[in-house]
């Protein structure tokens, strides 16, 4: 596919896709978060691709919402009725939810790779990925609070599954920037890589490992930990009794079987 503010494109099982306005940083402006769900809807539908990358051409991942575009809300929901300009403001909220959750509602494992900023709107855009990396030289901030607003479109509901609530309630409230180690070490990144180059080499490492799974298998296990995420134990068990009551006897399961027997590396359907 085309896009005018990414950059996408599949190498074997691995889609990589980058935000690509280096000369703003990568700020995420409404043509890009409308772009980030198509780009979604084509991993998911396209069988080839296992796995994909977010990442971001030029200094930063992200520096966050572009502040024209958020300066040109008013107008957007514009309305004589003050009830219908905020309806109209809720539905524009929905939607820029809706593009970061796509990236939860993507049956394939998303990876994000993050260096330079990862600034207010990122750090919504990067706790929707599956999984996170970064580079030594990377920073995150809730940057919302400093422009005087609440954080609507992800941080606030994901960040604390990730961090825990005390420390999610002392970056939302302040606002203070993380860098990578600390990022790290508060779980919000599973490693952080000493450089870029480290850092892409790596996730490509760890995406190629996803990939040689079977894509059933690893769809089946994000839905499942995702689901688990937001119901009850009991609920999730339940859940993949029924799952795997449909998934479990496909032909992965032999071929799997075969390829250990045989010590020779498994070869899955898309």
């Amino acid at each position: 596919m085309t896009y005018e503010r990414l950059d996408a494109r599949l190498d074997g099982a691995v889609a990589t896709i980058a935000l690509n306005r280096p000369e703003k940083g990568n700020a995420l402006d409404l043509p890009m978060w409308h772009e980030l769900r198509a780009a979604m809807r084509w991993l998911d539908e396209t069988p080839e691709a296992r796995v994909g990358v977010l990442t971001g051409h030029g200094n930063h991942f992200t520096t966050g919402i572009d502040l024209g575009a958020l300066a040109a809300v008013g107008a957007k929901v514009a309305d004589p009725c003050d009830g219908r300009a905020r309806e109209k403001l809720r539905n524009l909220i929905l939607e820029l939810q809706d593009a970061f959750t796509a990236i939860e509602r993507c049956r394939k494992p998303v990876i994000a790779a993050i260096h330079g900023a990862c600034i207010g709107g990122g750090v919504d855009l990067v706790t929707a990925c599956d999984l996170r990396y970064c580079s030594a030289d990377a920073v995150f901030s809730v940057r919302e609070i400093d422009l005087g607003m609440t954080a609507d479109v992800g941080t606030l509901q994901r960040l604390p599954k990730l961090v825990g609530e005390g420390m999610a309630r002392e970056l939302a409230y302040t606002g203070r920037t993380v860098d990578g180690a600390e990022a790290q070490a508060l779980r919000l990144v599973n490693r952080c890589f000493d450089t870029k180059s480290e850092l892409l080499a790596g996730v490509r490492e760890i995406a190629a490992a996803v990939a040689a799974r079977s894509p059933l298998a690893i769809r089946g296990t994000k839905e499942m930990i995702t689901y688990a995420r937001d119901h009850t134990v009991a609920d999730a068990l339940n859940y993949v009794a029924t799952w795997n009551a449909a998934m479990l006897l496909s032909a992965d399961l032999p071929e799997a079987m075969t390829a250990a027997r045989e010590k020779r590396a498994p070869k899955f359907r898309d």
